[in-house]
């Protein structure tokens, strides 16, 4: 049987100093950013696809504002909504793949949904401030860690 002393468990969860850098501990932090990401980013495309359905369904859902420059119609709106949220549906379940690529592609999503909640902010300016938080929480959870560690957390061979 394992000695379970409290040294033992310091030593596993405390590496000694002479580890060799090129492997990177996974943390909790590290797999559970991923996850936390992994469900926010399903929750944003929740959150878009709805908003799309409900202004494709109900234009009255969206009064457009006087003279803004990216004015597009109800339907332009409705359609970019669901398209981001299948985006990011999609995603969410990538990052849940063991694709090294999965953290990229859910970042670059994220970036794209800032965007797009920026120019949407004159239809509805809470709205667009709450999901670009949310997207902000994304990008940093991904961002949390780095690409040695990610290898090891998504189980992908090293280059």
């Amino acid at each position: 049987m394992a000695d379970d002393s409290p040294a033992e468990r310091r030593q596993q969860a405390y590496p000694p100093a002479d580890a060799p850098a090129s492997d990177p501990r996974i943390t909790p932090l590290a797999i559970g950013s991923v996850v936390f990401a992994a469900c926010v980013l399903f929750l944003i495309g929740l959150f878009h696809a709805v908003v799309g359905l409900a202004v494709l369904i109900d234009e009255d859902v969206l009064s457009p504002p006087d003279s803004y420059l990216f004015a597009w119609g109800t339907h332009g709106w409705g359609w970019l909504h669901l398209g981001f949220g299948v985006a990011a549906v999609a995603a969410a379940v990538n990052l849940f793949s063991a694709r090294p690529s999965a953290r990229g592609i859910g970042i670059g999503v994220a970036v794209l949904s800032v965007v797009k909640n920026f120019f949407f902010a004159p239809y509805s300016g809470v709205w667009s401030a709450i999901i670009v938080g949310m997207d902000v929480l994304v990008i940093w959870a991904l961002t949390r860690y780095g690409p040695e560690q990610a290898r090891k957390v998504y189980g992908a061979r090293p280059r």
